[in-house]
């Protein structure tokens, strides 16, 4: 039987949807990650709300014992910059910066799984994407299987995708910021690539991505990621000689398409209603803040009102140019708001076009202009697409992504 170390470093809704199958299923050893609060613990319970609201973040469905924990990077990433120490999470270079962070917790954890493997207690180790190098060495000496998890797409292949963009919009350029990553980072991400035994994406976009790997992979399995839980009722209001109220969630970067979105927006004018929600990626791109200024701007909301704000718009609309799933298109369809989004994204496994939601050619203002101009022309449209995309939501639960990633562990 299979018995799992599983590592990651922050903790995330799909990483709770694994540990919680992974539990269920009888296959979990232990899960390591960077920080971790026991939710029964009574020195939790002392501190205020707001304070414990953020360790709660950081608990998981797992018995506390079975948490193998390395705090220190983590809590700097997190406080220094809020103390004026920005360096300290400088890109690749920063002491306490996100690469800094899962590299540390990777070496942990292959320390780790030396204690483990004296006991037998472990078979396959489960790890993701630029937190797995030194895990899956230690693995391969001892004869473990390794699992690897790629989130987003592959590296080569955002770099080819993303080039066309890059050309046509050069003004934007400055908020792709995959693009500086190193190349040790580069060749760190293709070796664990070639360490992995087994390799789960959650779309077809993903999976395909992965072509461009210049050299041979294992069987690659796509499991879909879960809807959050669907709310039981609706109202749609009659959008006919009012604006057509769209949103849009994501960070403010070239890669989710948002170049486009304001060019399509500005040409229909006065009959559409946009709104965005989400972070720069880069201070300084002059066309992002005339764009910003000409729209509705929310740097940051929480999750609860994001979801609310989503039940008052008509359309959620996330033209990315490479996503590896794009959670706001099943955050959007559980609270009934039908999607606008493009083939690469997680949109072909959960919409067909026309029925729950719209599928869009990537890289087109013309394509975006275009079906939004049909559904300002066919606003009864929009609440059919919206229970159908309630309806796709309510059959995928995330405790069936946790289920069926079990299920394939378990099978091969």
């Amino acid at each position: 039987m299979e018995k799992i170390l599983l590592s990651h470093p922050t903790g995330n809704q799909n990483l709770r949807a694994v540990i919680s199958s992974f539990k269920e299923a009888g296959i979990l050893t232990s899960y390591s990650t960077t920080l971790a609060f026991d939710p029964d613990s009574s020195l939790v319970k002392l501190f205020p709300d707001k304070v414990k609201k953020e360790f709660l973040r950081r608990s998981y469905p797992v018995d506390f014992d079975l948490i193998h924990t390395r705090p220190l990077l983590e809590l700097s990433r997190n406080i220094l910059p809020r103390l004026g120490f920005k360096g300290a999470v400088a890109h690749e270079t920063g002491f306490a910066s996100v690469d800094k962070v899962y590299h540390d917790l990777d070496s942990a954890t292959a320390a780790y799984l030396k204690k483990l493997n004296r006991s037998k207690s472990v078979t396959s180790v489960y790890a993701y994407e630029d937190g797995a190098l030194e895990t899956f060495k230690a693995a391969r000496k001892m004869g473990l299987t390794n699992i690897y998890d790629l989130p987003i797409g592959y590296w080569r292949a955002a770099r080819r995708l993303l080039k066309t963009s890059q050309e046509r919009w050069p003004e934007w350029a400055a908020t792709l910021t995959g693009f500086r990553d190193s190349e040790q980072k580069l060749a760190r991400k293709d070796e664990e690539l070639r360490l992995a035994d087994k390799i789960f994406v959650a779309s077809s976009f993903t999976a395909k991505t992965l072509q461009d790997f210049p050299g041979a992979l294992p069987n690659i399995q796509v499991i879909p990621y879960g809807f959050p839980e669907v709310i039981r009722e609706r109202s749609y209001a009659n959008p006919a000689n009012k604006p057509l109220k769209l949103l849009f969630v994501g960070g403010l970067s070239l890669r989710k398409g948002i170049a486009d979105l304001f060019a399509a927006v500005k040409n229909i004018g006065a009959a559409v209603d946009l709104t965005v929600v989400g972070r720069k990626t880069n201070a300084d791109c002059a066309a992002l803040d005339a764009a910003l200024k000409e729209n509705k701007w929310i740097p940051s909301l929480p999750h609860h009102e994001i979801l609310q704000l989503m039940r008052e718009h008509d359309v959620l609309i996330f033209p990315s140019l490479f996503e590896g799933f794009g959670l706001v298109i099943t955050e959007a369809m559980s609270q009934g708001t039908p999607v606008i989004t493009t083939d690469r994204t997680a949109g072909p496994d959960l919409i067909t076009h026309g029925l729950n939601g719209w599928l869009i050619e990537a890289e087109s203002t013309s394509a975006i202009q275009t079906q939004i101009e049909e559904l300002i022309s066919k606003p009864e449209l929009i609440a059919a697409a919206g229970r159908e995309a309630m309806a796709t939501a309510r059959l995928r639960p995330w405790k069936k992504y946790g289920q069926e990633l079990s299920e394939a562990i378990m099978s091969t």
